[in-house]
Protein backbone atom coordinates (compact mmCIF):
# COMPACT_ATOMS: atom_id res chain seq x y z
CA UNK A 1 0.00 0.00 0.00
CA UNK A 2 0.91 3.41 -1.66
CA UNK A 3 1.99 6.11 1.17
CA UNK A 4 -1.18 8.65 2.02
CA UNK A 5 -1.91 12.07 2.29
CA UNK A 6 -5.64 12.33 4.36
CA UNK A 7 -7.56 15.13 4.62
CA UNK A 8 -10.70 15.19 6.65
CA UNK A 9 -13.16 17.48 6.80
CA UNK A 10 -13.37 19.65 3.44
CA UNK A 11 -16.95 21.80 4.08
CA UNK A 12 -18.90 23.81 1.40
CA UNK A 13 -22.49 24.41 0.54
CA UNK A 14 -23.82 22.99 -2.28
CA UNK A 15 -27.04 22.28 -3.73
CA UNK A 16 -27.11 18.04 -4.46
CA UNK A 17 -30.50 16.31 -3.87
CA UNK A 18 -33.29 14.78 -5.53
CA UNK A 19 -35.86 17.01 -3.81
CA UNK A 20 -36.66 20.36 -5.36
CA UNK A 21 -36.04 21.77 -2.00
CA UNK A 22 -32.92 20.43 -1.51
CA UNK A 23 -31.55 22.09 -4.81
CA UNK A 24 -33.47 25.15 -4.28
CA UNK A 25 -32.10 26.04 -0.85
CA UNK A 26 -29.35 23.76 -0.37
CA UNK A 27 -27.19 22.23 2.32
CA UNK A 28 -23.73 21.98 3.99
CA UNK A 29 -21.97 19.18 2.67
CA UNK A 30 -18.39 17.08 3.85
CA UNK A 31 -15.70 15.62 2.19
CA UNK A 32 -13.28 12.97 3.80
CA UNK A 33 -10.00 12.55 1.11
CA UNK A 34 -7.40 9.23 1.81
CA UNK A 35 -5.07 9.87 -1.31
CA UNK A 36 -2.01 7.41 -2.36
CA UNK A 37 0.65 8.49 -4.07
CA UNK A 38 4.38 7.76 -4.32
CA UNK A 39 5.01 11.59 -3.69
CA UNK A 40 4.86 11.19 0.00
CA UNK A 41 7.75 9.29 0.30
CA UNK A 42 10.12 10.85 -2.28
CA UNK A 43 8.87 14.25 -0.26
CA UNK A 44 9.81 12.74 2.73
CA UNK A 45 13.30 11.72 2.12
CA UNK A 46 14.24 14.98 0.30
CA UNK A 47 11.78 17.23 2.36
CA UNK A 48 11.46 19.01 -1.05
CA UNK A 49 7.72 20.32 -1.56
CA UNK A 50 7.88 20.61 -5.50
CA UNK A 51 8.01 16.38 -5.06
CA UNK A 52 4.22 16.05 -3.47
CA UNK A 53 0.88 16.80 -4.27
CA UNK A 54 -0.18 20.65 -3.50
CA UNK A 55 -2.89 20.43 -0.96
CA UNK A 56 -4.15 23.64 -2.10
CA UNK A 57 -5.18 21.88 -5.50
CA UNK A 58 -6.80 19.12 -4.01
CA UNK A 59 -8.65 21.63 -1.93
CA UNK A 60 -9.51 23.94 -4.49
CA UNK A 61 -10.84 21.19 -6.90
CA UNK A 62 -12.92 19.04 -3.99
CA UNK A 63 -14.63 23.00 -2.81
CA UNK A 64 -15.09 23.77 -6.31
CA UNK A 65 -17.17 20.47 -6.96
CA UNK A 66 -19.38 20.54 -3.23
CA UNK A 67 -20.27 24.28 -4.32
CA UNK A 68 -20.62 23.52 -7.87
CA UNK A 69 -23.47 22.63 -10.37
CA UNK A 70 -26.07 20.52 -8.45
CA UNK A 71 -26.28 16.59 -8.78
CA UNK A 72 -29.00 14.43 -8.08
CA UNK A 73 -26.75 11.84 -6.40
CA UNK A 74 -23.79 12.15 -3.68
CA UNK A 75 -22.45 8.60 -5.50
CA UNK A 76 -22.25 11.11 -8.43
CA UNK A 77 -20.52 14.03 -6.23
CA UNK A 78 -17.93 11.42 -5.14
CA UNK A 79 -16.75 9.97 -8.35
CA UNK A 80 -16.29 13.58 -9.89
CA UNK A 81 -14.37 14.37 -6.65
CA UNK A 82 -12.14 10.91 -7.10
CA UNK A 83 -11.97 11.59 -10.92
CA UNK A 84 -10.57 15.41 -10.42
CA UNK A 85 -7.89 13.87 -7.62
CA UNK A 86 -6.47 11.11 -9.96
CA UNK A 87 -6.01 13.88 -12.14
CA UNK A 88 -4.48 16.05 -9.65
CA UNK A 89 -1.75 12.92 -10.05
CA UNK A 90 -2.77 10.89 -7.05
CA UNK A 91 -2.64 6.97 -7.67
CA UNK A 92 -5.51 6.07 -6.23
CA UNK A 93 -8.17 8.21 -3.99
CA UNK A 94 -10.73 6.92 -1.18
CA UNK A 95 -13.59 9.34 -1.35
CA UNK A 96 -16.37 9.88 1.89
CA UNK A 97 -18.94 12.26 0.85
CA UNK A 98 -20.86 13.30 4.01
CA UNK A 99 -24.89 14.59 3.90
CA UNK A 100 -25.19 15.29 7.34
CA UNK A 101 -28.40 17.05 7.35
CA UNK A 102 -29.93 14.74 4.33
CA UNK A 103 -34.49 14.87 5.13
CA UNK A 104 -35.00 11.42 5.92
CA UNK A 105 -38.17 10.41 7.90
CA UNK A 106 -36.03 9.00 10.86
CA UNK A 107 -32.76 11.17 12.84
CA UNK A 108 -29.78 10.05 11.79
CA UNK A 109 -26.38 11.53 12.38
CA UNK A 110 -24.86 11.25 8.93
CA UNK A 111 -25.35 10.10 5.48
CA UNK A 112 -22.82 9.49 3.52
CA UNK A 113 -21.04 7.89 0.30
CA UNK A 114 -17.70 6.07 0.34
CA UNK A 115 -16.06 5.09 -3.05
CA UNK A 116 -12.58 3.70 -4.15
CA UNK A 117 -10.62 4.97 -7.38
CA UNK A 118 -6.96 3.67 -8.49
CA UNK A 119 -5.65 4.53 -11.99
CA UNK A 120 -4.52 1.39 -13.86
CA UNK A 121 -2.57 0.45 -16.84
CA UNK A 122 -4.34 -2.32 -18.99
CA UNK A 123 -3.61 -4.72 -21.68
CA UNK A 124 -6.28 -5.18 -24.12
CA UNK A 125 -6.38 -7.95 -26.67
CA UNK A 126 -8.42 -7.46 -29.48
CA UNK A 127 -9.53 -10.42 -32.63
CA UNK A 128 -11.96 -10.49 -35.33
CA UNK A 129 -12.12 -12.76 -38.40
CA UNK A 130 -15.83 -12.12 -39.70
CA UNK A 131 -16.49 -9.37 -41.99
CA UNK A 132 -14.16 -6.89 -42.65
CA UNK A 133 -12.18 -8.14 -39.26
CA UNK A 134 -9.29 -5.38 -39.55
CA UNK A 135 -11.81 -2.28 -39.75
CA UNK A 136 -13.88 -3.88 -36.88
CA UNK A 137 -10.60 -3.77 -34.50
CA UNK A 138 -10.09 -0.27 -35.93
CA UNK A 139 -14.01 0.78 -34.77
CA UNK A 140 -13.35 -1.31 -31.37
CA UNK A 141 -10.28 0.73 -30.16
CA UNK A 142 -12.12 3.87 -31.34
CA UNK A 143 -15.24 2.42 -29.16
CA UNK A 144 -12.59 1.70 -26.07
CA UNK A 145 -10.99 5.06 -26.32
CA UNK A 146 -14.16 6.84 -26.37
CA UNK A 147 -15.18 4.88 -23.15
CA UNK A 148 -14.85 7.45 -19.95
CA UNK A 149 -12.12 7.99 -18.09
CA UNK A 150 -9.46 5.91 -20.31
CA UNK A 151 -6.58 7.47 -22.47
CA UNK A 152 -4.94 5.97 -24.36
CA UNK A 153 -1.01 4.75 -23.77
CA UNK A 154 -0.03 2.73 -26.95
CA UNK A 155 -1.71 0.77 -29.81
CA UNK A 156 0.12 -2.25 -31.97
CA UNK A 157 -0.16 -2.69 -35.73
CA UNK A 158 -2.61 -5.36 -36.98
CA UNK A 159 -1.81 -8.65 -37.30
CA UNK A 160 -3.26 -11.39 -39.47
CA UNK A 161 -3.42 -14.73 -37.18
CA UNK A 162 -4.21 -18.32 -38.18
CA UNK A 163 -6.84 -20.17 -35.80
CA UNK A 164 -5.82 -21.86 -33.18
CA UNK A 165 -8.84 -24.07 -33.31
CA UNK A 166 -9.62 -26.96 -35.37
CA UNK A 167 -13.25 -25.56 -36.28
CA UNK A 168 -12.77 -24.13 -39.64
CA UNK A 169 -12.88 -20.46 -40.25
CA UNK A 170 -11.19 -17.67 -41.81
CA UNK A 171 -7.86 -16.26 -40.25
CA UNK A 172 -8.24 -13.77 -37.69
CA UNK A 173 -7.00 -10.20 -37.37
CA UNK A 174 -5.33 -9.31 -34.31
CA UNK A 175 -3.88 -6.14 -32.16
CA UNK A 176 -2.73 -4.81 -28.76
CA UNK A 177 -4.30 -1.79 -26.88
CA UNK A 178 -2.71 -0.62 -23.68
CA UNK A 179 -4.56 2.21 -21.98
CA UNK A 180 -4.79 4.40 -18.71
CA UNK A 181 -7.86 3.43 -17.22
CA UNK A 182 -9.79 4.83 -13.75
CA UNK A 183 -12.06 1.31 -13.42
CA UNK A 184 -11.44 -1.94 -11.66
CA UNK A 185 -10.36 -4.44 -13.45
CA UNK A 186 -14.13 -6.21 -13.37
CA UNK A 187 -15.95 -3.21 -14.49
CA UNK A 188 -13.31 -2.25 -17.46
CA UNK A 189 -14.08 -5.64 -18.65
CA UNK A 190 -18.21 -5.55 -18.77
CA UNK A 191 -17.14 -2.09 -20.47
CA UNK A 192 -15.46 -4.35 -22.94
CA UNK A 193 -18.49 -6.93 -23.20
CA UNK A 194 -21.25 -4.05 -24.11
CA UNK A 195 -18.39 -3.11 -26.83
CA UNK A 196 -18.49 -6.65 -28.04
CA UNK A 197 -22.35 -7.24 -28.34
CA UNK A 198 -22.70 -3.86 -30.28
CA UNK A 199 -20.56 -5.66 -32.69
CA UNK A 200 -22.81 -8.27 -32.88
CA UNK A 201 -20.88 -11.37 -31.00
CA UNK A 202 -22.49 -14.27 -29.66
CA UNK A 203 -20.99 -16.17 -27.22
CA UNK A 204 -22.08 -19.77 -28.98
CA UNK A 205 -18.96 -21.56 -29.75
CA UNK A 206 -15.74 -21.77 -27.78
CA UNK A 207 -12.99 -21.13 -30.23
CA UNK A 208 -15.41 -20.47 -33.25
CA UNK A 209 -15.22 -17.79 -35.50
CA UNK A 210 -16.51 -14.13 -34.10
CA UNK A 211 -17.29 -10.44 -35.31
CA UNK A 212 -15.11 -9.37 -32.47
CA UNK A 213 -13.33 -10.67 -28.81
CA UNK A 214 -11.76 -8.07 -26.28
CA UNK A 215 -9.87 -9.86 -23.77
CA UNK A 216 -8.37 -8.51 -20.74
CA UNK A 217 -5.03 -9.52 -20.66
CA UNK A 218 -2.97 -7.75 -18.33
CA UNK A 219 -3.57 -4.94 -15.37
CA UNK A 220 -1.24 -3.30 -13.17
CA UNK A 221 -1.05 0.02 -11.26
CA UNK A 222 1.36 1.92 -9.04
CA UNK A 223 2.28 -0.91 -6.32
CA UNK A 224 2.64 -3.81 -9.15
CA UNK A 225 0.25 -6.65 -10.69
CA UNK A 226 -3.89 -6.30 -10.19
CA UNK A 227 -4.99 -9.97 -10.03
CA UNK A 228 -8.46 -11.02 -10.25
CA UNK A 229 -9.26 -14.86 -9.78
CA UNK A 230 -13.15 -14.48 -10.31
CA UNK A 231 -14.76 -16.40 -13.25
CA UNK A 232 -15.59 -13.68 -15.06
CA UNK A 233 -12.45 -11.76 -14.52
CA UNK A 234 -9.44 -13.74 -14.59
CA UNK A 235 -6.20 -11.38 -14.73
CA UNK A 236 -4.04 -11.98 -15.93
CA UNK A 237 -5.41 -13.44 -18.80
CA UNK A 238 -4.46 -17.65 -18.18
CA UNK A 239 -3.34 -18.42 -21.86
CA UNK A 240 -1.71 -15.16 -22.65
CA UNK A 241 1.57 -16.05 -22.23
CA UNK A 242 1.49 -19.19 -24.58
CA UNK A 243 -0.20 -17.16 -27.34
CA UNK A 244 1.94 -15.41 -30.11
CA UNK A 245 -0.44 -13.32 -31.20
CA UNK A 246 -1.20 -11.64 -27.99
CA UNK A 247 2.66 -11.71 -27.07
CA UNK A 248 3.69 -10.19 -30.59
CA UNK A 249 1.69 -7.28 -30.81
CA UNK A 250 2.67 -6.42 -27.13
CA UNK A 251 6.07 -6.86 -27.79
CA UNK A 252 6.06 -4.30 -30.67
CA UNK A 253 4.29 -1.48 -28.76
CA UNK A 254 6.46 -2.38 -25.21
CA UNK A 255 9.12 -3.94 -25.21
CA UNK A 256 9.72 -3.99 -21.69
CA UNK A 257 6.76 -5.04 -20.75
CA UNK A 258 5.72 -7.66 -18.43
CA UNK A 259 2.74 -10.10 -17.99
CA UNK A 260 2.23 -10.34 -14.30
CA UNK A 261 3.64 -13.60 -12.65
CA UNK A 262 5.25 -14.87 -15.89
CA UNK A 263 8.09 -13.05 -17.05
CA UNK A 264 9.27 -10.29 -19.61
CA UNK A 265 6.86 -10.49 -22.82
CA UNK A 266 9.90 -10.43 -25.18
CA UNK A 267 11.51 -13.93 -23.20
CA UNK A 268 7.70 -15.42 -22.95
CA UNK A 269 7.41 -14.64 -26.95
CA UNK A 270 10.94 -16.07 -27.76
CA UNK A 271 10.10 -19.10 -25.18
CA UNK A 272 7.21 -19.87 -27.59
CA UNK A 273 9.99 -20.85 -30.79
CA UNK A 274 9.19 -21.11 -34.19
CA UNK A 275 5.82 -21.24 -33.73
CA UNK A 276 3.98 -19.64 -36.80
CA UNK A 277 0.67 -18.26 -38.17
CA UNK A 278 1.13 -14.53 -37.12
CA UNK A 279 2.23 -11.84 -39.59
CA UNK A 280 2.52 -7.97 -38.79
CA UNK A 281 0.52 -6.29 -41.65
CA UNK A 282 0.79 -2.45 -42.64
CA UNK A 283 -2.47 -1.62 -41.34
CA UNK A 284 -2.30 0.10 -37.56
CA UNK A 285 -4.65 -0.15 -35.04
CA UNK A 286 -5.30 3.41 -34.92
CA UNK A 287 -5.87 4.24 -38.25
CA UNK A 288 -8.67 6.58 -38.51
CA UNK A 289 -8.99 6.98 -34.48
CA UNK A 290 -8.85 10.31 -32.60
CA UNK A 291 -7.41 9.00 -29.14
Amino acid sequence: MLDAIRIMGITGFGYHGVLDFERRDGQEFVVDLEIATPKVGESAVNDDIAATLDYRDLLDRTHALITGPPLQLIETLAERIAASILDAGASAVHVTVHKPHAPLPVPVSDVAVAVMRRRIRAVIGLGANLGDAAHALQEAAQAILALPRVRLVAASSIYDTAPISDIPQPDYCNAILIVQADWDPASLLRQLHVIEASFGRARTESMGPRTLDLDLIDVSDVDGPVTSDAEFCRVPHPRAGQRRFVLEPWAQIDPQGWLSWSGPVVALLAALGDQQGVRRTSQSLLSGVSA
